[in-house]
């Protein structure tokens, strides 16, 4: 892109890093922040600096927050003994839509992936282990994605804590609503025959 600006040229390189973003929608950001008044393109850069100095992880459940415990860790009203298991801070937010669940989180950051070199020591593993080994949790919930990675690190993690006395299930998976039976693939019509439930 040699018509553009040199420091044009680089905000576009650094929105094209973003995940989801082509070539073209880097551009178009681009161009946008450059239309923007001064001072909402100031505060746009603030906000970007400031999350990346404020938000840390809670030491309890290793979710995002902006210092000490997230505020589902310190609410009372949340069920501290059922602990749901997600791999990336977004699953989080997917099952709160939901309004279903009430119990406690914990962030991996990430799935075992040996094809990426991530191992089970570069995810929050332990953080997990201890938390459990400290008493009190009765069911630990493995949400992480059905695909190869996230059936690895279920597997691993519910290994890991079969010494302690906790119930560790799994999502089931199946059907989505509206879907039909001729398209779905044989592990997800097995995993809907598993996950069953009375009506």
């Amino acid at each position: 892109m040699e018509y553009l600006p040199a420091p044009l040229e680089k905000l576009v390189e650094q929105f094209a890093r973003l995940p989801g973003i082509g070539g073209k929608s880097a551009q178009r950001l681009a161009f946008f922040i450059l239309s923007l008044p001064q001072s909402e393109a100031q505060a746009f850069a603030d906000a970007i600096v400031d999350a990346k100095k404020s938000v840390t992880l809670c030491p309890e459940c290793c979710n995002f927050t902006a210092g000490g415990l997230c505020p589902i860790c310190s609410s009372p009203k949340r069920d501290s003994s059922l602990i749901c298991v997600v791999a990336d801070p977004r699953d989080v937010t997917a099952i709160e839509r939901s309004r279903e669940f009430n119990g406690h989180y914990h962030v991996l950051h990430g799935v075992i992936s040996p094809m990426n070199h991530v191992g089970p020591d570069d995810l929050q593993i332990k953080a997990l282990v201890d938390r459990v080994a400290r008493g009190g949790v009765q069911e630990v919930i493995m949400a992480t994605n059905p695909d190869t990675e996230g059936e690895t690190t279920a597997m691993y993690v519910a290994r890991l804590l079969k010494p302690f006395d906790v119930r560790v299930t799994r999502l089931a998976y199946g059907i989505p609503v509206g879907g039909h039976l001729e398209f779905a693939d044989d592990a997800t019509l097995m995993r809907a025959l598993e996950g069953r439930q009375d009506i």
